[in-house]
């Protein structure tokens, strides 16, 4: 891990800003939570200042505060085959509420939709991780129910459904299902102390304004840049470039000497985040430590953010704003994904 310590700014800040906007918001963040998770408790077994005891208070952490998801998953026999795959596909939500048993718990239908939407694909081999954004508005088929906007598909059938939804898009089996509820953003970045990001657009939103170039964001402001689209021209595809700065700045600052060698920080970021977590019933902290233990060799460059391939936008009959899918790059991701073989995909967008 030394080498992971030299090649980064250690970027160390003592702030800390507690009070988070407690509001209802329209966009909901999503990040690269259960991956960030298995960092740390791959970390913490190989750093010598951080014992086995701890580790597994982390461990216990993680298991106690998660809330599991009933029905995570469609019946076999509507899903895609695993064929013997060593790989991982993890399937990253946002929520409106993790304690809304009707939206999270259940495989069933609610009000909620997922504004955003992820899939992490980790290789056989553990030296790639790949992770794609769906744009929530992207115009698919939802397995009975006709055609509609991806993050419907939470509202009619909850996280099986989404999943199968996703399965029939990409022809891939999803092999676990992890939900974040947006109000434990603010508090994640404050456990961390913040995080600098490398904006690429200046822009202002709510009265904050946020600089082109590096930028330090913690708690409310951390989530005013991830949700931010009404700013820019092209809306939600530079808000799912800010996210995924974001997603890089949180690596980066997990991966710091002054993170990993302070057991409360650790612990403080597994704490919070596992309290706004909602994960599929086989995704214990023994899947996350052998996950993260098969990724301790990776570093930054092996982690690849891209967007699932889109023909821009357009407007469906029934006079809905909608994001199109590029049918003619369809072909190639699904293979790309079915070889294992995404770290070398060519992103069409």
């Amino acid at each position: 891990m030394t080498d992971i310590f030299d090649s980064l700014d250690d970027g160390s800040r003592d702030q800390s800003d507690s009070s988070v906007r407690r509001r209802k918001l329209t966009e909901r963040p999503l990040f690269i939570v259960m991956i960030i998770v298995a960092f740390v408790l791959a970390i913490a077994v190989a750093v010598a200042a951080i014992g086995g005891i701890f580790t597994k208070q982390l461990a216990d952490t993680f298991d106690s505060d998660t809330k599991k998801i009933a029905g995570a998953f469609p019946e076999e026999g509507t899903r895609p085959d695993s064929n013997g795959s060593e790989a991982l596909n993890i399937l990253l939500m946002g929520s409106d509420s993790r304690g809304d048993s009707t939206s999270i718990d259940q495989s069933g239908p609610s009000n909620q939709r997922t504004d955003t939407m992820m899939l992490v694909h980790v290789s056989a081999d553990r030296q790639s991780v790949s992770v794609m954004s769906i744009m929530r508005d992207l115009w698919v088929p939802i397995p009975g129910h006709g055609t509609h906007k991806i993050n419907a598909a939470f509202a009619y059938g909850g996280a099986a459904l989404t999943v199968q939804t996703v399965e029939q898009m990409l022809g891939v089996r999803i092999d676990h299902v992890a939900i974040m509820d947006f109000e434990g953003f603010g508090a994640m970045t404050s456990a961390l102390g913040g995080v600098d990001v490398q904006n690429q657009r200046a822009f202002t939103i709510d009265g904050e304004h946020f600089d082109a170039g590096s930028i330090h964001l913690e708690g409310a402001r951390a989530l005013l840049f991830v949700r931010a689209r009404y700013p820019f021209v092209d809306g939600d595809y530079q808000r799912v470039r800010n996210q995924q700065a974001f997603m890089k700045a949180i690596v980066q600052r997990l991966v710091t000497t002054s993170t990993l060698t302070s057991p409360t920080r650790i612990s403080d970021f597994v704490r919070t985040t596992s309290s706004y977590m909602s994960v599929d019933e086989s995704f214990t902290s023994k899947t996350i430590l052998d996950l993260g233990l098969g990724l301790r060799d990776v570093r930054q460059d092996d982690i690849r953010f891209f967007t699932i391939p889109t023909a821009g936008t357009g407007t469906s009959e029934d006079g809905q704003s909608i994001v199109l899918v590029n049918e003619q790059e369809m072909p190639s991701l699904r293979e790309a994904l079915a070889r294992d073989e995404l770290d070398t995909y060519p992103p069409a967008n």
